[in-house]
């Protein structure tokens, strides 16, 4: 029998589970708030709705982060939510703050580039966390986590994340579930780091694709051979698998030379909420 590939989810029970998951690990630190980076695109749309629902809208602050060439699409759709949502709002544009280090990279290093800008806005979500005791809600989805497709210390960080363990199908299907507005639905992925960026365009495969491919490689344990039997390019699973190793270093915390017999990582593993 081929493998189910439709990666369907129960909506309703997806969002209970994540509205609870927000809720009880924020206030179990003992805070009460939450910051989530709204950039106008689907999976920080959801994280802030979600946040809203388990909070309540006045315990929530979307922070909108334009650089000079983000989309004008952007600030709008995020405006969309924050009305949709009614959660506390603000706008703080990182060009000035970036703009000096991007002045030194050589033509053409628009990674580079896209990585001083998701660091930049990162210093600004936890400067407002600091400023009002919210914790940083994350919004990468389990697709880009696998593939590494984020910025380490930029739009990865995060004190909890509640879209990890969703595909960006599955993100797309939770989405249309809650009602987010349609404009952010049918808009192409995009970090928005430059003009005319997309998701899809700089991966070179569609999310759909390789959320199927991923489904069968993680959650299955298929093995490549049983990948390209199911109907997969054996090309594309070599380079989905490659990037799945490749970026294992950015799913974890820094790794420490052990020395003591009580090696913070090794030894020393006491759960999350230890001492709660």
């Amino acid at each position: 029998m081929p493998p189910d590939l439709s990666l369907n989810i129960n909506t309703d029970l997806t969002e209970r589970i994540l509205t609870h998951f927000l809720r009880d690990e924020i206030l179990r630190t003992g805070l009460r708030r939450a910051v989530v980076a709204l950039s106008g695109g689907l999976d920080s749309a959801l994280a802030c709705a979600l946040a809203a629902a388990a909070l309540g809208p006045e315990n929530v602050l979307a922070l909108r982060l334009p650089y000079a060439t983000s989309s004008p699409d952007s600030l709008s759709d995020a405006q969309l939510v924050i009305d949709q949502t009614g959660v506390q709002s603000e706008t703080f544009e990182i060009t000035g703050m970036a703009r000096p280090l991007l002045a030194t990279l050589p033509a053409g290093e628009a990674k580079r580039a896209g990585n001083i800008m998701a660091r930049a806005r990162m210093i600004v979500l936890y400067d407002r966390s600091a400023a009002t005791n919210a914790l940083v809600v994350g919004t990468g989805n389990k697709t880009e986590i696998l593939l590494g497709y984020t910025t380490l210390y930029g739009d990865s960080a995060s004190a909890l994340n509640p879209l990890g363990d969703l595909y960006k199908t599955q993100v797309r299907q939770l989405a249309r579930h809650i009602g987010l507005p349609a404009s952010i639905l049918a808009k192409p992925p995009s970090a928005d780091l430059w003009a005319g960026q997309t998701d899809e365009g700089e991966l070179g495969f569609t999310y759909e694709r390789v959320d199927q491919l991923l489904y069968l490689l993680v959650d299955q344990r298929y093995r490549p051979e049983e990948c390209v039997e199911a109907g997969f390019e054996a090309g594309f699973v070599r380079i989905v698998i490659d990037r799945i190793r490749g970026n294992q270093f950015k799913r974890m915390l820094p790794i420490i030379a052990k020395l003591s017999n009580r090696t913070v990582g090794y030894d020393f593993l006491y759960l999350r909420d230890w001492g709660t």
